[in-house]
């Protein structure tokens, strides 16, 4: 997987020297260090090889049997299907999920780890592991999933990524937490991404993963975030472009509400009885309006346009 793609870990600090003035007290014994401060690292394993090298690829495995388990229940993959694992890495994640699919290619970045998976997964004939970047790959024309542990740096391009395919069912990803709560309304808020493909994608955030479950530990702790297209969207498939053209304009920050926002693109007199129906405000700021309440108020608008 994953995470930033800076390697900007904490560095440790100097120690200092312990020398000290001729007549100074005794030296005092060491004070345990800070939580979170440099000195506090200093305990733990140090780094390898295979360490820094996770850095500069930007990956962070998960370490944890029981976090891997947490993540797999919360898939549901189909059994009869195909899955496509974005950082396949060590493959804690790869030899469960080849016992749950049909087909599974997993997409793995470093080499020597493709490698290491490709022998040890020698007797599943219906596992390919490919090295290389799973976003220069072409989406399958059939229905997939799409599972694994995302590069919190390209976090974004990857959920892009998932949009875009027409035959994605669903995709169930860890990325980082406030990621996941800001694009499932974690924090009462929601964005334009989230609901402009509402009526076609459900965003679900479906567990927290400490971000101590990670090698090398990120800065952060993680979220499951999963992403269902739904059998049929809410507003029917021709008016959707009408739909997200609304919604740009909510979005815009013209006038400092929704209800200012939209009087460029719809009749005021219009807007009040939408606003009802729907249960917004008229002093509602747009990000507080949820992808349900954008829909519903769509709707009562596009019948009377």
């Amino acid at each position: 997987m994953s995470a930033e793609r800076s390697s900007s870990g904490s560095s440790p600090g100097r120690s200092g020297s312990g020398r000290g003035r001729s007549g100074s007290r005794p030296a005092q014994p060491p004070r345990t260090p800070r939580p979170g401060s440099p000195a506090a690292g200093r305990g733990r394993p140090p780094r390898t090889d295979q360490d820094r090298r996770r850095r500069e690829l930007s990956q962070n495995y998960l370490r944890s049997p029981g976090a891997a388990e947490q993540f797999l229940r919360s898939v549901r993959i189909d059994p009869d299907g195909l899955c496509l694992e974005v950082g396949a890495g060590e493959g804690i994640l790869t030899e469960p999920l080849a016992g749950m699919c049909r087909e599974l290619v997993a997409y793995e970045l470093d080499e020597n780890l493709a490698g290491q998976l490709t022998a040890r997964l020698a007797g599943r004939s219906n596992v390919r592991v490919v090295i290389g970047d799973f976003l220069a790959a072409r989406p399958p024309r059939t229905p997939f999933q799409v599972v694994g542990n995302a590069p919190f740096s390209i976090t974004s391009a990857i959920v892009d990524w998932c949009l875009d395919a027409s035959a994605l069912t669903s995709a169930t990803l860890i990325t980082q937490l406030e990621y996941a709560r800001k694009r499932t309304g974690g924090y009462g808020r929601w964005s334009l991404l989230t609901v402009s493909t509402w009526p076609r994608v459900r965003w679900e955030l479906r567990g927290t993963i400490p971000r101590t479950q990670f090698r090398p530990v990120p800065r952060v702790d993680a979220g499951i975030l999963h992403l269902a297209r739904r059998p049929e969207p809410l507003i029917p498939a021709h008016r959707i472009g009408a739909y997200q053209r609304a919604v740009r304009a909510g979005f815009s920050g013209v006038g400092g509400t929704l209800l200012a926002s939209l009087r460029r693109e719809f009749p005021p007199d219009r807007l009040g009885p939408a606003f009802r129906a729907a249960g917004i405000d008229r002093g509602a700021v747009v990000a507080f309006v949820s992808p349900d309440q954008w829909v519903e108020l769509f709707r009562s608008l596009d019948r009377e346009a």
